[in-house]
């Protein structure tokens, strides 16, 4: 879990110093409108959603969740590459198209493995340690990009090149040092030998009840999954809360609009984010534990209400902003991979990936609707007045969502003891 984290780390430092200069890059140095960015940032939250559940599937399907991540990998630091050799509108959004795929391919698989070396009493704190480091590169990744552009005015070629170099010795760090985590295969073994050790018969066909039919080899995959209410009832919330969730460039944008700062402080906005979310991942995954993380989940969303309301004062400073961030990062910790370690707890061992995969899939497709929607709605009626209309609704909608939601827990206490 730890050597993931450090590929995840590496591998944010590579994307997020580009995310940091992304806005800026395309609305100053570009010269496009926030329709034009809400598009590339609508890509960046949703073009991942068309291939999570297929990454999913495949890890699942051949319990080798290590080499389809690898391939996510690969194909995002190939998009590095091409950004040192693209230029305009058109190459750059097709190029982050690519590296949202990447992104979208791993995920599930790499949070497979997290889930298979945790123990179930303890998922969302394991997904927690793992996302304090993956967070602690997206805190490292902004400063990267700070420092060159201080250093290098309009210096964006130097953010990409240093963005390949950390994307390239993170697809090292999990090809050479990961081991080839097998769920199913490691599962089917334990079972084996508890039934020795007890001195009972070895299983016929390898079709154990405890393991719900696990097998080391062969078809391990159904969507029956789907058919199970809780499950529904997660993805349905998912989604909505999704929908009301804009991208942080665009917060970033908004406080910039307000406050009027120099462009070369922006990337330290996405460092401010980030590192309150390494610092409350690990906690916000052993409250989960404790309190449920369906509960942690839906009422996180009331941290992104408070980041919106900050985000909205018609008059700003220091305070408003730094709270807006630390807001911003309270609530990833507090929804990221608390949402996995619930989706995978939802579900049987064998199509846990894809559950995961799942999850991610809709939220990814929702806030790419989202930015953008809320790109056209920023042009047309402005900062202040789109921001206060999401605000009010995602507010109304948090209450609703968690009286859909209230009694996952308790089916998730299930779910996980019987996985």
């Amino acid at each position: 879990m730890v050597t993931l984290g450090i590929v995840s780390l590496l591998t944010d430092v590579s994307s997020e110093a580009v995310a940091a200069v992304l806005p800026l890059y395309v609305t100053a140095s570009l010269g496009l409108t926030t329709v034009a960015y809400g598009f590339v940032d609508g890509l960046m939250q949703g073009a991942s959603a068309l291939v999570r559940v297929a990454g999913g599937w495949a890890s699942d399907r051949g319990d080798h969740p290590k080499w389809v991540a690898a391939v996510g990998y690969g194909l995002s630091a190939l998009t590095r590459a091409g950004l040192l050799l693209a230029s305009g509108f058109a190459a750059v959004t097709t190029l982050v198209a690519i590296d949202r795929i990447g992104k979208g391919i791993r995920t599930a698989p790499r949070d497979a493995m997290i889930a298979a070396s945790s123990d179930p009493r303890s998922l969302a704190r394991s997904f927690g340690t793992h996302r304090a480091l993956d967070t602690a590169g997206a805190a490292l990744g902004p400063l990267l990009a700070f420092v060159i552009l201080w250093l290098i005015p309009e210096g964006y070629t130097t953010v990409f090149m240093v963005s390949l170099g950390a994307s390239v010795l993170g697809l090292g760090a999990l090809v050479l040092l990961v081991p080839d985590v097998r769920p199913r295969r490691a599962a089917w073994l334990a079972q084996h030998k508890t039934r020795e050790g007890r001195g009972l018969p070895k299983c016929k066909g390898c079709t154990c009840d405890a393991l719900g039919g696990l097998e080391p080899t062969g078809r391990p995959f159904s969507w029956s999954f789907l058919r199970d209410g809780a499950t529904r009832r997660l993805l349905l919330v998912a989604t909505a809360l999704g929908f009301l969730t804009v991208g942080d460039g665009f917060v970033y944008l908004a406080l910039q609009d307000r406050d009027g700062f120099a462009t070369q402080w922006f990337p330290l906005l996405y460092v401010g984010t980030n590192a309150a979310y390494m610092l409350l991942a690990s906690p916000a995954g052993r409250l989960a534990d404790r309190l449920g993380r369906a509960r942690v989940v839906v009422w996180g969303h009331v941290l992104l209400v408070g980041a919106y309301v900050c985000a909205a004062l018609p008059s700003g400073g220091i305070a408003p902003t730094l709270l807006a961030l630390v807001l911003l990062g309270a609530f990833y910790a507090a929804t990221d991979g608390v949402l996995a370690a619930l989706a995978g707890s939802l579900v049987p061992l064998p199509v846990r990936a894809t559950a995961i995969g799942t999850a991610q899939t809709v939220v990814a497709v929702a806030r790419m609707v989202a930015s953008a929607t809320f790109g056209v709605l920023w042009f047309a009626v402005g900062r202040e007045p789109a921001l206060v209309l999401v605000t009010v609704v995602l507010a109304v909608a948090v209450p609703v969502c968690w009286f859909v939601l209230r009694r996952a827990d308790a089916t998730t206490t299930d779910a996980g003891t019987a996985a």
